[in-house]
């Protein structure tokens, strides 16, 4: 059944294949992207373009999850147009690259705003939403990173996708008596077909940089991203995402995943979220919440369930 989805940092990347994916499989999909009538308006009226092209209901939207104005006016907008937000993904985010000491305390500050905030930022808008609709799905891209092999020189951005990891799970519980599901995707290091390593930011305290690449760390940027090619499958493909993603939607209320990971290097990552998943849902048995691993079916009465 089609589906009303607003997904954030949909302008390139996961965000515009996954975007699109869910608007080929006939959702009403809102992409949200921030200055959307400046350095990305190529990319709203690629959006415009595709839709038309393929008849599907893909809107580009202004919101910028650094902003709570710029979020809640485009909550407001979608709930205006369609009365409901059926599945949330929170999406946006940002990547940095080098050495961790030469990355100011602000920089870290921003990073973990746009991962971690920016959710908070949108749950706030539209969770009240979903809760008086009695059902409804939120779905996190996260990161292998906050459990996985992960290399050094990415630790501000690793950093922001744990601490984001950590508030999807509590949030899972939370919500679950509310009838809103939790999913969250988890995909591995993918060195192509997305700009996240090329759009990388770079560390503030170039000085402090140099000591790295001209000391001891000479040459060890192109040793990690080398070593990643390298294990990463030549088929290996950012769609593989995308597809997921539209696949999670697309369960049955009530049975989709908690944790999907696609990672075609292996990092190991799905190894050990499988461990946690087992001893949160244990802990949970013993402290008698065992129903907050699933969402309630809230009656119509409660605030008017719409098929999933």
């Amino acid at each position: 059944m089609s589906q009303t989805i607003l997904i954030t940092g949909a302008s390139s990347g996961f965000g515009a294949l996954s975007a699109r994916a869910l608007a080929l499989a006939g959702h009403t999909v809102y992409a949200g992207m921030r200055e959307t009538l400046g350095r990305n308006a190529p990319q709203v009226e690629a959006s415009l373009n595709y839709a038309a092209t393929h008849q599907v209901k893909l809107h580009a939207i202004e919101l910028d999850v650094q902003s709570e104005t710029s979020v809640q006016a485009a909550v407001d907008q979608v709930i205006a147009a369609q009365g409901r937000i059926d599945v949330l993904i929170h999406n946006a985010g940002h990547m940095v690259f080098g050495p961790a000491e030469a990355f100011t305390p602000e920089q870290f500050a921003y990073l973990y705003d746009v991962n971690v905030l920016g959710t908070q930022r949108v749950n706030r808008a539209a969770l009240p939403h979903l809760r008086k609709q009695g059902q409804g799905l939120v779905l996190w891209v996260g990161s292998s990173s906050h459990n996985g092999g992960t290399p050094p020189y990415l630790a501000p951005y690793f950093a922001a996708k744990a601490a984001m990891d950590a508030v999807a799970v509590s949030y899972a519980g939370e919500l679950a008596r509310w009838g809103i599901e939790t999913s969250i995707m988890v995909p591995g290091a993918f060195t192509k077909g997305t700009n996240h390593f090329a759009h990388s930011g770079r560390p503030a305290d170039t000085a402090r940089e140099r000591e790295y690449s001209e000391g001891a760390y000479a040459g060890f940027e192109q040793e990690i991203l080398t070593g990643l090619a390298n294990c990463e499958p030549a088929d290996a493909d950012v769609s593989m995402v995308a597809q997921a993603i539209v696949n999670i939607v697309g369960c049955p209320y009530g049975h989709r995943p908690f944790r999907v990971h696609v990672d075609p290097s292996d990092d190991g990552c799905e190894v050990v979220d499988r461990v946690a998943g087992r001893i949160r849902a244990e802990f949970l048995r013993r402290i008698n919440l065992a129903d907050l691993l699933s969402p309630r079916q809230v009656s119509s009465s409660a605030g008017g369930v719409h098929g999933a």
